[in-house]
């Protein structure tokens, strides 16, 4: 192959990668956080989330994690109850020489937060919380980290506390009582709603061990 003929090829693959980017780019514009087109989608809500917090699952549905950390997103939220499932990190450089293979950052992590709040349609929402100015300070803090929600105006909507994995897990197990005057078609879908947030709680070795029992 030519010179002219690699370059031109080479031109042609940064092409096409830039306009892969910038649909990308649009997408995370927004991440919507239902499925379908429900009544609300119009005056969704949005909550705004920093590069430290990363959104787990919002309303028992997980959400998309992304090859790249620490990306500010916003997300779609419909009016009316929600509950939002996040973890906060930090990152510190390690000081001094590392060894080869070892990472060269110290990483502090929240345990789960869940924060349940009423949006409202077309308010925004953010996350406020303290920031730490140094590791230590950071490990201080996450051993009873917690997150407000505010609006627009910056009233505290809501605050954070640990979320209860095996709790969620149990709570969605719990069967629709008989003689509760629930149509059939309801409980069809509360059972289905329970399915997609355990798959979502899900670990990987149990999600692998009901894949094997459905398909034997």
């Amino acid at each position: 192959m030519s010179m002219c003929h690699v370059r031109g090829f080479f031109k042609l693959v940064v092409l096409m990668l830039s306009v892969t980017l910038v649909g990308c780019a649009s997408s995370l514009a927004r991440i919507d956080t239902w499925q379908g087109d429900p009544a609300g989608a119009a005056d969704a809500a949005v909550l705004k989330s920093p590069g430290e917090i990363t959104v787990v699952q919002v309303n028992g549905r997980e959400m998309t994690n992304f090859l790249m950390d620490d990306l500010a997103l916003d997300y779609g939220l419909l009016p009316g109850q929600n509950e939002v499932v996040f973890t906060y990190k930090t990152i510190w450089a390690k000081a001094g020489v590392v060894d080869s293979g070892e990472s060269k950052v110290h990483t502090v992590e929240s345990k789960p937060q869940r924060v349940s709040f009423e949006a409202v349609a077309g308010e925004e929402y953010r996350f406020s919380f303290t920031k730490p100015s140094s590791r230590k300070e950071a490990e201080t803090l996450m051993e009873n980290f917690s997150a407000d929600l505010v609006n627009r105006s910056g009233e505290v909507v809501a605050s954070s506390g640990e979320w209860d994995a095996q709790a969620a897990r149990k709570a969605a197990r719990t069967p629709v009582p008989a003689g509760t005057g629930v149509s059939g078609d309801a409980q069809s879908g509360s059972t289905l709603d329970r399915m997609k947030s355990l798959w979502g709680d899900a670990t990987e070795e149990e999600k692998r061990e009901f894949l094997r029992w459905a398909f034997e």
